[in-house]
């Protein structure tokens, strides 16, 4: 069975539980409380996180809420504990971002992510406190963005895969000038108990509809599309082994509070009667380092690390998938020693199938 690995290749840290939007797909519990983090949760991270990156290249993900609610002056404050070597990202909804903020990340080095669901009408549920379209604010941040030749990301969440969308939403994040882009498939977790099972072929035709889009201008790195292939690559050199870490990425991300929940961000800031807070400690009690040498011991995470091994026994996609993501069976199985959930089926399995419907489509014939 593998186990947590000692040292992670990130920590997502929470400035802030609040945000300024409030998205009708969003899973966090607190998005209207502004409970923000403290310096010396920040301090108390960066003394294992300088370590860390002293032997390599690590990154923080400043990740919320939305962070740059927390203020300029204080997520400084929060940045100021860390080394020059540590990368940090912000994954933000960019409705707050201005030329001031562009400095900020200039002068921080601060890499950027913005959450956007495509054109105007693709972010209907991307709203403000009463239901207040946000799609206006986002540009003129993406904007201001653009104006300061600032390089940035873009994460987009598809509700409902169709026919159409993903060419669609491929030729606006050109136009946008994005240089990697992600797509969530709306996931059922947290606070967001929608469905979000859908019919294989649909799922699977938006994949390999959005890798023909991609093949036909293939300027923006698409992160799911770059998994893929490094997958089947591996395969074809029978290295598919060499793809899953011998041991599981904690992913440790530290809430406001300095509580610290393993492997899902997503289940931070929840609890449960037979789980309790799914937390394995704080860091301003016990180091970061010591958490997660001790990370077995948390019970959710053990029975979790029974379900992988069960995905490893009976699932043929195991080596793309590696186990999928705890708050995915916790939310959907209320478990985590079950196996397949939607999302595996949305963002693995069929994500791979359609890339391989894509490529036998598209076979070069024999001269």
């Amino acid at each position: 069975m593998r186990g947590i690995a000692p040292v992670p290749g990130y920590v997502v840290m929470q400035p802030t539980t609040l945000c300024n939007l409030d998205c009708a797909y969003c899973y966090l519990p607190l998005r209207a409380a502004n409970r923000r983090m403290a310096v010396p949760v920040a301090a108390a991270v960066a003394d294992a996180v300088n370590g860390w990156a002293r032997q390599g290249r690590f990154s923080v993900v400043w990740h919320g809420g939305e962070p740059l609610a927390a203020g300029r002056e204080h997520l400084a404050a929060l940045l100021a504990p860390f080394d020059a070597c540590v990368e940090h990202h912000v994954q933000t909804n960019a409705t707050l971002i201005d030329d001031a903020w562009c400095e900020f990340f200039e002068a921080y080095r601060v890499r950027v992510s913005v959450s956007v669901d495509g054109p105007r009408e693709r972010n209907r549920e991307r709203v403000g406190r009463g239901g207040r379209p946000s799609y206006d604010r986002i540009m003129a941040g993406v904007d201001a963005l653009r104006r300061h030749d600032i390089p940035y990301s873009a994460l987009c969440v598809v509700s409902r895969p169709e026919p159409g969308l993903a060419t669609e939403l491929y030729g606006y994040f050109l136009d946008l000038g994005c240089e990697v882009l992600g797509v969530n498939i709306e996931e059922t977790e947290g606070v967001n108990t929608r469905g979000n099972a859908h019919p294989a072929d649909l799922v699977s035709g938006f994949w390999a509809e959005l890798v023909a889009a991609w093949r036909r201008d293939p300027r923006i790195h698409v992160r799911e599309i770059e998994w893929s292939l490094r997958y089947a690559a591996a395969v074809l050199d029978g290295a598919e082994d060499d793809l899953l870490p011998r041991r599981l990425d904690p992913i440790p991300t530290i809430g406001h509070d300095g509580s610290v929940v393993l492997l899902s961000p997503e289940l931070a800031g929840f609890s449960d009667p037979d789980y309790g807070d799914f937390t394995s400690g704080n860091v301003l009690d016990t180091p970061l380092g010591e958490i997660l040498a001790t990370a077995g011991r948390t019970p959710w995470v053990a029975e979790f690390l029974a379900g992988v091994e069960a995905c490893r026994a009976r699932c043929p996609y195991f080596g793309f998938c590696g186990g999928g993501h705890a708050a995915n069976r916790y939310f959907e199985h209320g478990r985590f020693d079950g196996t397949e959930t939607n999302h595996c089926r949305n963002s693995k399995i069929r994500l791979l199938e359609g890339v391989l419907d894509h490529a036998r489509d598209h076979e070069p014939t024999a001269a």
